[in-house]
């Protein structure tokens, strides 16, 4: 009796050390490759490191709120339009529309005078899905937390879903957004 448990604290021990051994490995390789790379390490060591995650690829560089409700909370207190890109990492659609999307300089650059909110989940806010719950859709929320119905894409069937070559309309309606806070508000 006493070799048997001798034998399960034993293979305890294995289990706890190939446990730590996953974490350290994956320490290492990240670490290794900041080092290699060394844009990546001159760019984090002029920016205060932010969670890449949030950006989810639309862009790296841009500042995106976290939550539906922060978001809210910005663009009320900061008098910015709100931009909410609904998307799915496995969608090819989505991942398409990322692409053209973090590849366009002007929207890039645009982007910066939004709150932005990427989404991977719906919320429960039925004004965020006026025709639908489909990927990708992008919508437009004015600092008095109204979903611009009038800003749509180019199809009537689903109204703020975009493709890859609707990147310039999608531009536009950015620049449609910010044109009606000096209008309105």
């Amino acid at each position: 009796a006493m070799e048997k448990s001798y034998v399960s604290m034993f293979l305890l021990l294995v289990c706890i050390a190939c446990a730590l051994a996953k974490d350290v490995g994956k320490k290492d390789t990240k670490d290794t490759k900041d080092t290699k790379d060394t844009k990546h390490t001159k760019e984090s060591a002029a920016k205060p490191k932010l969670p890449q995650t949030l950006s989810r690829g639309w862009g790296d560089q841009l500042i995106w709120t976290q939550t539906y409700e922060e978001a809210l909370f910005r663009a009320k207190h900061s008098n910015k339009p709100l931009m909410i890109i609904h998307h799915l990492e496995d969608c090819p659609h989505s991942q398409a529309l990322k692409k053209a999307f973090a590849e366009h300089k002007e929207i890039q650059k645009l982007a910066e005078k939004f709150i932005l909110l990427n989404l991977v989940y719906e919320t429960t806010d039925k004004n965020l899905a006026p025709d639908g719950q489909y990927v990708p859709r992008i919508l437009f929320i004015d600092p008095s937390l109204t979903v611009r119905a009038d800003i749509t894409g180019r199809y009537s069937n689903r109204l703020y879903a975009y493709e890859p070559s609707d990147i310039s309309l999608l531009y536009s309606n950015m620049q449609k957004a910010l044109k009606l806070l000096k209008t309105e508000l």
